[in-house]
C-alpha cells in the first residue's frame, strides 16, 4: 500500500511518467532549459524511441531512458542512475556514440553534427575527483591548454547527493528541480517556495491519487525494486566497509610495520575495498538480484564475480 501522495521521480515509473511521455513534455523542456545555455534552449522536443539497435549483431544493444530532439535538431540523451557503477561515465561515452554515428547522411555529407547532449541524473557521487563539492558538472572536450576545443558534444552529470539546500535556501529554478528530485516523494503538499505555473503541473502529474489502479501497481513494482536495490547497497556498504577494511586495514599495518606506515595502510585500503565489495555482492547475491546487475553496481566483470561468490 503507497502511502506517500507523490511519486518518486528516482524510480523508473517516476522518472518515465514525469519526463518520458509526451502529455508532460513541457516537464522535460522546463528542466532542460536551466541545465543548457542559452543558444540551445529548447522551444519544443519530439521524443525518439528509446532502444537503439547495434549495426551488427555483433554490438551490443542499448536502451535510453530518455532519447529526444528539439525542434531545431540539439538531441538529448537522459539517463537516470540509482546505483553506483564504477565505470558510469565510459558507459555514459560510449551512450553518446549512437547519437553521433545517426546523423550520418547517405550520399554528399559535409560531415556537420547536430548538438549532443548526455544527461546523467545520479543518486550517487561518481568516481572522479570533485574539490568544490559541485552537484552539476558539466564536461566538453578541450586541448591541453584547457581551452574549448569541439563545443557540440556534452555531458551533464548530476550528482543528486552533493545537493543539501534547504526550501529556504533554494535561490533559482534550478535549484527547485534538484530539491523536487530529492524530496519529492516526502512532500505532504506543495510547499510555499515552489508555487510557480511549471510546479503546478508538477505536483499534479505526480500525484498518486490521479492514477490508474493498473499504473499505481506499475508504480508499486518500480518503487520496490528501487526500495530493494537501496536496502541491499546499504546494508552492503555498512557491513562489508566495516568488516574489510578493518581486515585490510590490519593487515596493511602488520605490514605497514616492515615497509612503512604510509605504504602499510595504502595496501590496507586496497586490500579493504576489494573485501568490501566481495562482501557486497555475497549480499546482493542473498537479496536474488540477477548477476550481471551486481557486477554493473560492484564494478566487476561477471567471470570475476562468479569467481568470488564460488568460493
Amino acid at each position: 500500500m503507497i502511502k506517500d501522495r507523490y511519486i518518486n521521480p528516482l524510480t523508473d515509473f517516476g522518472f518515465k511518467k514525469l519526463f518520458g511521455e509526451a502529455a508532460n513534455k513541457e516537464l522535460l523542456i522546463h528542466f532542460l532549459n536551466q541545465l543548457l545555455p542559452e543558444k540551445h534552449q529548447v522551444e519544443d522536443l519530439e521524443y525518439l524511441p528509446s532502444e537503439r539497435l547495434p549495426s551488427s549483431f555483433l554490438d551490443r544493444k542499448v536502451i535510453f531512458d530518455i532519447y529526444c530532439t528539439s525542434s531545431r535538431g540539439e538531441q538529448f540523451i537522459i539517463e537516470l542512475q540509482r546505483s553506483k557503477q564504477n565505470h558510469f561515465i565510459d558507459r555514459s561515452i560510449f551512450y553518446s556514440t549512437f547519437p553521433i554515428q545517426e546523423q550520418s547522411e547517405r550520399g554528399d555529407w559535409n560531415f556537420k553534427l547536430w548538438p549532443i547532449y548526455t544527461i546523467c541524473i545520479l543518486d550517487f557521487k561518481i568516481n572522479q575527483p570533485n574539490p568544490h563539492n559541485r552537484v552539476i558538472r558539466y564536461v566538453q572536450l578541450k586541448d591541453q591548454d584547457k581551452e574549448l576545443f569541439f563545443e557540440d558534444l556534452t555531458y551533464i552529470y548530476i550528482e543528486l547527493p552533493n545537493f543539501t539546500k534547504t526550501l529556504d535556501e533554494l535561490e533559482d529554478l534550478q535549484d527547485k528541480w534538484l530539491y523536487l528530485f530529492r524530496y519529492l516523494a516526502k512532500l505532504e503538499d506543495r510547499p510555499a517556495a515552489l508555487q510557480e505555473r511549471i510546479f503546478i503541473g508538477l505536483f499534479r502529474a505526480a500525484e498518486i491519487a490521479s492514477y490508474s489502479i493498473e499504473e499505481r501497481q506499475n508504480y508499486e513494482v518500480s518503487l520496490k525494486k528501487h526500495r530493494d536495490i537501496k536496502n541491499v547497497i546499504d546494508t552492503a556498504l555498512e557491513e562489508g566497509l566495516e568488516k574489510g577494511r578493518a581486515e585490510g586495514l590490519e593487515e596493511g599495518l602488520e605490514k605497514g610495520l616492515e615497509q612503512g606506515r604510509e605504504e602499510g595502510l595504502k595496501e590496507g585500503e586496497e586490500k579493504g575495498e576489494l573485501k568490501a565489495k566481495k562482501a557486497m555482492a555475497k549480499q546482493m547475491q542473498a537479496a536474488n538480484l540477477p548477476l550481471d546487475q551486481i557486477a554493473q553496481i560492484t564494478g566487476c566483470s561477471l567471470e570475476q564475480l562468479k569467481n568470488w561468490l564460488k568460493d
